[in-house]
């Protein structure tokens, strides 16, 4: 708890101990492992090294350590639990309404915390961390103690408002010929679309950067920028206005995954949400 929240205070209230015994415990820490593990600067309690090292096996050994004192299965009405989830802003918007209808249903007590996505290196440290109980994302390659299972295989799009210049004839040249959108929640010109173009000898311009697919079907309606997006999120969004085009040159999909820490596994309230986002995939695609 003390790792968490690099705060002896918050530590002590989550823990419903006194200050001075959350104080004590973190000095005892200190002596057995011969680190600081919280800094103090500039007011604030940040973390060592050392303790970050420490974060995710220590959730590991906890996590085992209740399954032997407290296995017990708790019904899931009963169940008092708060889930975060990492997604981009399309994912959340998919799921949020229906999830949180059946939580309300089958888990009242079960809260969800959803968590901006900051790309997949992010998700799976923030997992494996704890920061995080669920992270929707685009995976590569991760540690075996990192669950996933595939929710749809995604392929791309080029889409324009459907009067746009570039509709008729549309190919590679048109494509070309006009200002692109790109998505990024960190703010990247750059994507491996540029690099797949620069290596054919081509090259895009990109007249806008935004952190949201969100923002993406209102901007094609009115402007002409073109987008290249997930087919998934321009069918979902259903907007009436844009048109939806096959890519001119080739361009690789990518699976959508839902990930959780194999520590997790038998975790009820995170099996049941995962289950609930693995139904509304498919009852969406």
């Amino acid at each position: 708890m003390l790792l968490d929240e690099a705060h002896v205070s918050r530590a002590a209230r989550r823990l419903n101990l006194s200050q001075p015994a959350v104080s004590s415990a973190l000095q005892r820490c200190r002596h057995l492992l011969g680190d600081e593990l919280l800094d103090r600067g500039r007011g604030t309690m940040h973390r060592t090294p050392r303790a970050d090292a420490l974060r995710g096996p220590l959730k590991s050994l906890l996590a085992g350590v209740q399954d032997l004192i407290d296995p017990a299965e708790v019904p899931l009405a009963e169940l008092q639990r708060v889930l975060r989830v990492t997604a981009a802003d399309l994912p959340i918007a998919m799921i949020a309404e229906p999830l949180l209808e059946n939580l309300e249903r089958m888990a009242p007590h079960v809260s969800v915390v959803f968590q901006p996505w900051h790309g997949a290196a992010a998700a799976a440290s923030a997992l494996r961390n704890g920061d995080t109980d669920i992270a929707i994302s685009v995976f590569g390659r991760v540690e075996e103690e990192i669950e996933r299972r595939t929710l749809l295989e995604e392929t791309y799009v080029v889409a324009m408002r459907r009067d746009h210049p570039a509709a008729r004839g549309f190919d590679l040249d048109a494509w070309l010929a006009w200002p692109h959108v790109v998505v990024s929640g960190q703010g990247e010109m750059r994507t491996p679309l540029d690099a797949q173009l620069a290596a054919i000898g081509c090259q895009r311009q990109v007249g806008l950067v935004v952190p949201a697919f969100q923002l993406v079907p209102g901007l094609l309606a009115r402007t002409s920028l073109l987008a290249l997006l997930p087919a998934h999120s321009l069918r979902w969004h259903q907007h009436d206005a844009l048109l939806a085009v096959t890519p001119p040159i080739p361009i690789t999909g990518f699976p959508l995954q839902i990930a959780w820490h194999s520590r997790q596994s038998a975790d009820r309230g995170l099996r049941h949400v995962i289950s609930m986002i693995e139904t509304l995939f498919v009852e969406m695609v």
